[in-house]
């Protein structure tokens, strides 16, 4: 049996603040950067004395770069540029959330600023021309501060994996709470999140976001993430994104990427998904280094072949089969249209990097 522990959850001191007047001649700006792990995020806030509409109205700002490992302390100074602007789901209107590119003192991109060059590969004519839909998966751990899965009995283990999926109650599911506070953020936000269940762990759950057109796929995910992050903080929870927190037989965490392009939209659209299933055939390699921050060494845990998973060194694609690499729905196959799922992503993908990269193998035609 699934034992249920209540974490020691802080009290939300600050609801007091955030249930305050909004001060109608100012704006509370919180900049949100990915940090040179390429996966953690960071956050600071300054006022403004008014809101900004478009992220073009946003100030730039900077940062100590030799505190998140994004530069030397000689040259510690990184840029904030802000390309994406969300309302603040915490401290609420007028106030925004920023998303923000980071660049080094010369404005050349920071290592993990991979925004810069999937903006560049969404921007080409025959790619903005096919119209890419992305739905992307984000498969998630809720752990204590130890890192230990949320809920599991201390030194032990749950039962067997199969009645946790799409779970309901007590002993099924742990951590709703952090769930239904992240999707109504997300929604006040403005985020494209489409839908939340328990997945087949326990204690381990998903959100899926989309479809966003182009370059707000990586922009919408990593602004949930934070969202996600940000809520599960407030209820002294932390949130796993590896793809494996659990060794032995405990299905691991993905970030299955749905794709389609206008041609796939349309009649017969099958044609144009089978014809980019080939393509994402002969690039695997490549892909695999693609779909985690560590080029294929943290998904070498998760795509074994078991647990609803495809082997890392071998391409493989069916319809309807959560064993392939590549997922035709069995919906999209009856209709002769719709979209594929890849799903060799890992949990800690950059969105930017995964949607780049289908993009320059299936409309680019790269080698």
């Amino acid at each position: 049996m699934l034992q249920t522990v209540t974490p020691s959850a802080p009290i939300d001191s600050f609801a007091s603040y955030r249930e305050r007047e909004p001060d109608v001649d100012k704006c509370i700006a919180t900049y949100v950067w990915i940090d040179g792990t390429g996966q953690n995020l960071r956050q600071k806030s300054r006022v403004l004395d008014f809101k900004p509409k478009t992220p073009e109205e946003c100030p730039d700002w900077n940062f100590d770069g030799s505190s998140t490992n994004q530069s030397s302390g000689r040259n510690s100074d990184c840029w904030l540029k802000p390309c994406a602007i969300f309302r603040d789901p915490f401290r609420r209107d007028p106030n925004i959330l920023v998303l923000c590119e980071v660049y080094l003192h010369d404005w050349s991109p920071d290592t993990f600023n991979h925004r810069h060059s999937c903006k560049k590969a969404m921007d080409i004519p025959i790619v903005k021309e096919a119209k890419p839909w992305f739905g992307i998966e984000q498969e998630y751990t809720l752990v204590d501060y130890t890192g230990f899965p949320l809920g599991w009995p201390q030194g032990g283990f749950p039962g067997p994996q199969g009645p946790y999926y799409c779970g309901v109650g007590y002993t099924k599911v742990n951590g709703r709470q952090v769930v239904e506070a992240h999707l109504s953020a997300c929604l006040y936000a403005g985020i494209k999140i489409c839908g939340t269940n328990a997945e087949v762990m326990p204690s381990q759950w998903e959100f899926q976001v989309g479809p966003c057109e182009g370059i707000e796929m990586g922009d919408h995910l990593w602004m949930a993430r934070f969202i996600l992050h940000q809520v599960s903080e407030d209820q002294g929870i932390v949130v796993s994104l590896d793809p494996k927190p659990i060794p032995g037989d405990w299905n691991g965490a993905g970030c299955h990427t749905n794709y389609s392009t206008l041609p796939m939209r349309q009649e017969n659209g099958i044609k144009h998904i089978e014809v980019a299933i080939e393509k994402l055939s002969t690039r695997h390699d490549v892909h695999i280094q693609a779909y985690d921050p560590s080029a294929g060494e943290d998904n070498k845990r998760r795509l074994t072949g078991l647990h609803e998973t495809a082997r890392i060194d071998e391409f493989s694609s069916g319809v309807a089969n959560r064993g392939a690499s590549v997922r035709i729905p069995r919906h999209c196959s009856s209709e002769k249209k719709g979209y594929l799922e890849d799903r060799r992503p890992a949990s800690n993908c950059d969105p930017y990097v995964v949607t780049e990269i289908i993009v320059r193998t299936t409309l680019l035609n790269e080698k």
